[in-house]
């Protein structure tokens, strides 16, 4: 069985304090669990309107959902239209009999969340998808016309995304999403090397049993095949290490310390995908991997030295990253996000 990936969660399935729940990465999950089973129709095309419908979510999330399937290597282009399964995801002749349209129509809508909560993985992705060029304005009464909902769900998004450290407010108490600048990451990264390497320390003697051997185990397989690092599974690397272990620390207070300058983490969904060829090999998985087989060894200050150069290191890569980004095309303008300044400086 194939492991799902987890957003948004400690290794006990409970939200990390600034996380919200993602409408694409819901459908994402459900789609993994149906070709994991085998209940997934290979004669039945998978399309972007055919899984909004399903799932009574905008074609956004959809889309995003299928680039996540594709680039986990799970669905392929069909020649005719949409996507089916790779090959080799098939159904086996003893699977669980195939999804057909009508018992698909039984799969609860996601948009029984709550209204902020339909919304808020497009706007934190369309916020992402800016910072690399510029600073922006957040506009609260354009981004409630824009989906069509009521200023309260749109102030309730907008407080999600200042708990994820994407969002400030200005000394006039506006909203602004501040650029990912030199200064600005900069600036993020030192307190993650100041900080990280104490929790560490602290999270060392609470890890459960079998943490470190599962993500050395995966690191050690990621470094083996790199062709099959795709962003998503980067993503979840960083989210091991950075957020899932060091919740273990046990101190509340230096965890939520953390929340602000981890939202260079979520911004790193979005450099992942669109600089993936940047590196030969993806950089910091060897690095993962050594602080990993130091904590094994109950070696905790040497794994907290590593964490902290570790840090160091990625701020000049984030940058890079940065820079391909914001040397590229930009998004389409939206209403509720208005450009203040320059992105890399």
């Amino acid at each position: 069985m194939r492991q799902r990936q987890e957003y948004g969660a400690d290794t006990d399935g409970e939200a990390v304090a600034g996380s919200s729940p993602r409408l694409y990465q819901r459908v994402f999950d459900i789609l993994v669990g149906e070709i994991d089973k085998g209940s997934l129709a290979n004669d039945m095309p998978l399309t972007e309107a055919g899984i909004a419908a399903r799932f009574g979510i905008s074609r956004a999330p959809a889309r995003r959902a299928l680039a996540e399937l594709q680039s986990a290597g799970l669905i392929e282009r069909s020649q005719a239209r949409g996507f089916v399964l790779a090959a080799g995801q098939e159904p086996s002749s003893g699977a669980t009999p195939p999804l057909r349209a009508a018992a698909q129509q039984d799969v609860q809508k996601l948009v029984s969340l709550p209204t902020w909560e339909r919304i808020y993985g497009e706007v934190e992705g369309e916020i992402i998808a800016r910072i690399s060029f510029a600073t922006w304005r957040v506009n609260e009464a354009e981004l409630a016309r824009h989906y069509r909902v009521s200023r309260t769900v749109a102030r309730d998004v907008i407080g999600r995304l200042q708990q994820s450290g994407l969002v400030q407010k200005d000394d006039r108490s506006r909203w602004y999403a501040p650029a990912l600048t030199t200064e600005h990451v900069s600036e993020l990264y030192e307190l993650r090397w100041l900080l990280e390497p104490v929790a560490l320390a602290k999270a060392a003697p609470n890890l459960p049993e079998g943490l470190l051997a599962r993500m050395r185990s995966e690191l050690e397989d990621a470094l083996a095949n790199p062709s099959r690092n795709s962003g998503a599974t980067l993503d979840r690397f960083e989210r091991d290490l950075h957020i899932n272990l060091l919740a273990h620390c046990g101190n509340r207070a230096l965890m939520q310390a953390l929340t602000y300058p981890q939202s260079l983490l979520i911004a790193h969904r979005f450099l992942y995908r669109w600089t993936s060829l940047l590196f030969e090999q993806e950089p910091f998985l060897p690095e993962h991997l050594d602080i990993v087989r130091k904590l094994e060894a109950g070696k905790v200050r040497e794994a907290a030295r590593l964490l902290e150069n570790h840090l160091k290191i990625s701020r000049d890569r984030a940058l890079a990253r940065v820079g391909v980004i914001s040397a590229g095309s930009r998004p389409e303008p939206l209403s509720y996000l208005e450009q203040l300044g320059r992105g890399l400086i």
